[in-house]
């Protein structure tokens, strides 16, 4: 019988013909969906349609959601996964449209474009008081050197100005080609940047890292633009900064609350559009086609790109390797903060009876753990292995037999030159409790939790009731601890499992009590993959 495809909302005439070239297609807005939903086995929507887990429950047929668009906050992703339906979106739909948005706000900063039309539009020609700047020469610095920041580096680099541009996740070839300088620090884009373009994904790590401190680190008379995220950028710190002369102006798209009516606007000096980024046609036009792409592979049984969440695989395989799924993406997520997000070369080994089977899930799993929070989108168990290509990582895969003191064990590990960052870990129990079983070349034996922390120094007496105190007169609970060595008198390796966040005070004053590296690391829920 041939698929039937649900349409709920407009998309490209051409994604729609696209689907009515291989499937039945409905184009149908108007009917209850909970009605009909159980006819189709694709539905294509846009933002409007909110497909809740009772309407994914009600939709027996159901193989694969396609959302037209980036974000897919309006689908229940986890009911969909439970039930086996692939959801797929557009993420690259709006590249082109963001960084020519980008580009439009620093010509726009630049001459003072949006002032001098307001003012001319009010009756005063004020052509000495909007006088601009050119951008041929001038140095742009790129703060997130992905898609888009790619994208606004060429067309900068087409105006003739000097591209500089920080991110140590994308090779250094990347940059070469682009004929693009590459960095080794963000301080060193703010001691060069004339302008600074933001392209971060919003990590708690970038969340208002543009404060009073980075304004600070920056040249006087800077100009920032922002069509990223406004969660990037510390408003109160940029207000201070406009008022003090420290920052020229600013071109923004984006802001920590939309709709946006703050101080921001009261300042000449600044631009503003109202997240406008990714609104044009064409942008809207791609999302449809591109989404219809997504679901003929899905319901083909082709490679579906754009998956957000974990694709379907035999149920063998699903029985074996389903338990270590999570796991790996944990212990992937550990070893590269372990490495401080810097990798030549990803090694997943597999031991025991689990080398017995393809391990490419679980390398997947690892890579999907490692890359959250490091790229410039999204990171799913399909596009995992394009960004860690993207970024210049080889990965490999390994096997052994032998699995010493286990049935089945996980190593991964992250290389960088000569470094080598690993880690390993195990399921315990008939509830398959994950387990760190080594770490930075230390055994021990420690049940994985949301909330690590991770503690270097020297073997001495005092150490374990030193950080107990810490930690109570700091009110966090420490809910299990383990502790190593590989030679008495030597290095030794504690790993707490806490119950709340501890500070960045505690941290800095625990490492001021002579340790030699303390990290705070959160691997999510338990059964997060």
């Amino acid at each position: 019988m041939t698929p039937r495809v649900l349409v709920r909302e407009a998309i490209a005439p051409a994604g729609v013909e696209l689907l009515r070239e291989h499937f039945d297609v409905d184009v149908d807005a108007d009917s209850d969906l909970a009605e009909i939903i159980d006819r189709y086995d694709a539905i294509v929507v846009r933002s409007a349609t909110k497909l809740t887990a009772d309407l994914i429950n009600r939709a027996t047929r159901l193989k694969v959601i396609g959302r037209a668009g980036v974000g897919v906050d309006n689908v229940d992703v986890e009911a969909a996964t439970r039930r086996g339906i692939v959801v797929a979106n557009a993420p690259e739909s709006t590249v082109v449209s963001a960084a020519e948005h980008t580009i439009g706000l620093l010509v726009a900063l630049a001459r003072n474009i949006p002032q001098a039309h307001a003012a001319l539009k009010q009756g005063r020609w004020e052509r000495k008081m909007y006088g601009g700047i050119e951008l041929a020469g001038k140095t742009l610095g790129v703060l997130g050197f992905g898609r888009i920041g790619q994208q606004v580096a060429r067309r900068a680099s087409g105006l003739g100005m000097r591209v500089v541009a920080y991110d140590p996740f994308v090779a250094p070839d990347r940059f070469r080609e682009l004929g693009v300088e590459r960095v080794e620090t963000p301080g060193e884009i703010y001691a060069a940047a004339e302008f600074l373009t933001l392209h971060l994904p919003l990590t708690p790590a970038t969340t208002r890292s543009l404060d009073a401190n980075t304004f600070a680190q920056m040249r006087d008379g800077v100009r920032l633009i922002n069509a990223a995220r406004g969660e990037l950028v510390d408003e109160n710190a940029l207000v201070d900064a406009l008022t003090s002369g420290k920052v020229a102006g600013a071109a923004l798209d984006v802001f920590s609350q939309e709709p946006y009516s703050g101080p921001l606007l009261a300042f000449d000096n600044v631009v503003v559009t109202p997240h406008l980024a990714a609104s044009t046609d064409e942008a809207q036009d791609r999302a449809g086609v591109i989404v219809a792409e997504q679901v003929a592979a899905a319901l083909e049984g082709g490679l579906v790109t754009n998956a957000v969440n974990i694709p379907v695989i035999g149920a063998e395989e699903l029985e074996s390797l389903g338990p270590y799924i999570p796991l790996a993406a944990k212990l992937g997520r550990l070893a590269m903060e372990l490495a401080e997000g810097k990798a030549d070369e990803i090694v997943v080994t597999t031991y025991g009876g689990l080398a017995n089977y393809d391990a490419r899930l679980l390398t997947v799993s690892a890579l999907n753990g490692a890359f959250q929070g490091r790229a410039d989108r999204p990171v799913n168990y399909v596009n995992a292995p394009l960004i860690a290509r993207e970024h210049g990582i080889e990965v490999r895969e390994e096997r052994s037999q032998s699995a010493r003191d286990y049935t089945n064990l996980v190593r991964v590990e992250v290389r960088k030159g000569e470094e080598r960052t690993r880690v390993a870990g195990t399921l315990i129990g008939s509830d398959d409790r994950q387990w760190l079983v080594s770490a930075l070349g230390f055994k021990l034996e420690l049940e994985l939790a949301p909330l690590l922390v991770l503690f270097r120094y020297d073997d001495v007496p005092g150490v374990i009731g030193r950080v107990g105190t810490l930690f109570g007169e700091a009110g966090v609970n420490i809910a299990n601890m383990a502790v190593s060595r590989a030679r008495r008198g030597e290095k030794a390796l504690m790993v707490l499992t806490v119950d709340s966040m501890p500070s960045a005070e505690l941290v800095e004053r625990i490492r001021a009590e002579g340790f030699d590296d303390a990290r705070v690391i959160e691997l999510g829920p338990a059964d997060a993959g």
